[in-house]
């Protein structure tokens, strides 16, 4: 079963903190496979043995295959004793040693991506403490999820044949709202690479700026490309995540760079400079 490799990279930098969140000693999990209803554990953190490595556990069965089938937080006191769940995975869970258990789903636009279990070896109910460390390190991870894979369906759109041509109008429009969704979401990427992409695509929808013309901070930038989109400063200071009187001073140091009096003459400054679409 071939798993989702993004999601399985995204939950094996989170079992650490879920340790740290819930004070379990052991945390693992594993990603769904495409249009298949398993999950293969593959991450595992403080565990002893590997007989959990490569588990494929299906929906509905077990603790983790019952928190996919209902999409929420399981946990059970004592796995082996448990009526609650069926018993497929006994023996390797016992081999572990594991005995109380939870278990999140990792749910991203009404679809399960994953699962994050959490662990002790001895046979009691499972606090608040844990159960809301390991809910709160799972919504990390669909977090992440959600804006990997908003930055990868904008990359798709931009990439040449991705579809028809729009009317010029139209795809100038598409393009400036594409570079504005892009600057906005590279802040939020952990992973190097794909955020390096992303400011990549960014460079390709704008020209080179002319010699000697004034070079604009990047939170400037990323102001000023959604002032021309037509956002309010709050509005922006939502998209970024900022305070309304920070994108003011961000869109006054523009204009000053620019030479410009006015939001507008900002923009159009910034274009014939090159460095907005």
């Amino acid at each position: 079963m071939a798993a989702d490799a993004v999601a399985t990279a995204e939950i094996r930098g989170a079992l650490a903190g879920l340790r740290r969140a819930t004070g379990l000693p052991v945390a693992f999990g594993g990603a769904v496979g495409p249009g298949a209803a398993q999950i293969r554990i593959s991450e595992l953190s403080g565990t002893a043995t590997g007989a959990l490595r490569s588990l494929v556990v299906t929906s509905g069965t077990g603790l983790g295959g019952r928190a996919v089938a209902l999409g929420r937080a399981c946990a059970v006191p004592d796995y082996a004793g448990s009526r609650g769940i069926s018993h497929e995975y006994d023996a390797p869970v016992a081999a572990e040693g594991l005995r109380s258990v939870l278990a999140v789903p990792l749910v991203v636009r009404h679809r399960v991506r994953g699962v994050l279990y959490g662990a002790l070896r001895t046979a009691q109910p499972l606090g608040d403490r844990a159960l809301g460390g390991a809910v709160a390190a799972a919504r990390e991870v669909e977090r992440a999820l959600a804006v990997r894979d908003e930055a990868r369906g904008l990359l798709a759109v931009l990439r040449p044949g991705a579809a028809g041509p729009p009317e010029p109008d139209a795809g100038r429009e598409r393009v400036r709202e594409a570079h504005a969704a892009l600057r906005a979401l590279a802040p939020r990427i952990a992973d190097p690479e794909l955020r390096a992409e992303l400011l990549a695509a960014c460079h390709l929808l704008t020209a080179p700026p002319p010699a000697g013309d004034p070079a604009l901070a990047p939170r400037e930038l990323d102001v000023l490309t959604w002032v021309a989109t037509g956002a309010t400063n709050a509005a922006v200071a939502d998209r970024l995540g900022l305070r309304p009187e920070t994108v003011k001073g961000y869109l006054r140091s523009a204009m000053r760079k620019l030479g410009a009096h006015t939001r507008g003459e900002a923009v159009t400054a910034a274009r014939r400079a090159g460095v907005l679409p």
